[in-house]
């Protein structure tokens, strides 16, 4: 289920290396960080009910760990908090991941569905509520395709040399230089775009490239020569591209300053939004979420794009109707994020969105 970037991860063998008393006491601390954020101590952990153990024979333990590279001791602080490593084996091997109840399923269920008809609509409220369910950010890669054309225009550069400027109806932009005929007329020009602009307005390229082809082929195209010529140019240099590149939607950044005040991560948090300013980058980690089946969890410094912000991104693909994955959806937060959670949550709306693209 989770992404496992280098062979210093931690394995489910090596946790099942540790004795049942050192798992008890690494499993109470992790979840003690994850719920508060803040290191505790072996006396803290000795008064909690559910060790039966002495301060001294604690301390024994987490010093083990701690030479493990499982734990760590922020500071000066007397108390352990886990290391990058110890959330990954906290992660793979003994984390308990349970079922969304019946009116959570409704819930997301319900929100979607009633966002509007539209993919990209349903895709932003989903983003909105993952991160008013897990208190984190919440991300949606959106598919690739191809957009809806309103306008093309060619606009001579220099001898030889044109630009094909593509409008689509969701104001996107795109644009190829070709190469063309030495002293092309400015009529040809103008031709060439109201041709094509007529026949794709309103349909994707793809869509109109096979008609206008044929048109071409059987010179029923109402152009001149040199038109029909700077058409076929202009179709050939788009030959094989069948969409744009993926955006990124992102809600509730605001969310991630909530806590700052109590556990004065504010650096972190600066450079985590630092991090999601730069979306490309953020695009290309959420497309290894396309790997694989089901959720995928990256934890600070195991990727590049995370090695300073101490964050976590939980993610997960949704496919069409086919099958095919198209799109990722998941949330960024601090390495602390409830994971038992918020899994499982990820894990259904990106089934749920899946299931309402199939039935679009």
């Amino acid at each position: 289920m989770n992404e496992r970037p280098s062979s210093k991860v931690p394995t489910l063998s090596q946790v099942g290396e540790l004795s049942e008393r050192s798992r008890d006491i690494f499993r109470t601390i992790v979840e003690s960080y994850l719920e508060t954020g803040e290191p505790i101590g072996s006396r803290t952990l000795a008064q909690r009910g559910s060790l039966t153990l002495s301060p001294a024979s604690i301390r024994n333990v987490m010093s083990d760990l701690e030479h493990a590279g499982l734990l760590e001791a922020p500071h000066t602080s007397a108390g352990r908090v886990p290391t990058q490593l110890g959330l990954r084996m906290f992660v793979d091997g003994l984390l308990e991941v349970g079922n969304l109840a019946p009116e959570e399923r409704k819930g997301i269920e319900g929100q979607l569905a009633a966002s509007g008809r539209k993919l990209d609509d349903v895709l932003m409220q989903a983003s909105a509520m993952l991160s008013g369910l897990s208190q984190c950010a919440g991300l949606v890669v959106t598919p690739k395709r191809d957009p809806t054309l309103k306008h093309v225009e060619f606009v001579p550069l220099a001898p030889q040399r044109t630009l094909v400027i593509m409008v689509g109806e969701d104001g996107s932009v795109e644009n190829r230089i070709v190469e063309t005929p030495h002293g092309l007329p400015p009529s040809t020009f103008i031709e060439a775009g109201n041709y094509l602009s007529a026949r794709m307005r309103g349909r994707t390229l793809e869509e109109a490239r096979s008609e206008i082809l044929g048109e071409l082929t059987t010179q029923k195209a109402e152009l001149d020569g040199l038109a029909a010529k700077l058409v076929a140019a202009g179709l050939a240099e788009w030959g094989g591209v069948q969409s744009t590149t993926p955006s990124l939607i992102v809600r509730g950044q605001a969310r991630l300053l909530e806590d700052v005040g109590a556990t004065g991560e504010l650096e972190r948090v600066r450079q985590l939004f630092d991090d999601i300013d730069r979306k490309n980058d953020l695009i290309q980690l959420l497309e290894l979420a396309k790997q694989g089946d089901g959720v995928r969890i990256f934890i600070g410094a195991e990727n590049k794009l995370y090695s300073l912000s101490g964050s976590s991104v939980i993610a997960a693909p949704y496919s069409d109707e086919s099958h095919r994955v198209v799109g990722v959806i998941g949330v960024i937060g601090p390495t602390r994020v409830n994971y038992a959670r918020i899994v499982p949550m990820v894990d259904y709306t990106a089934r749920v969105i899946s299931r309402l693209i199939s039935q679009k």
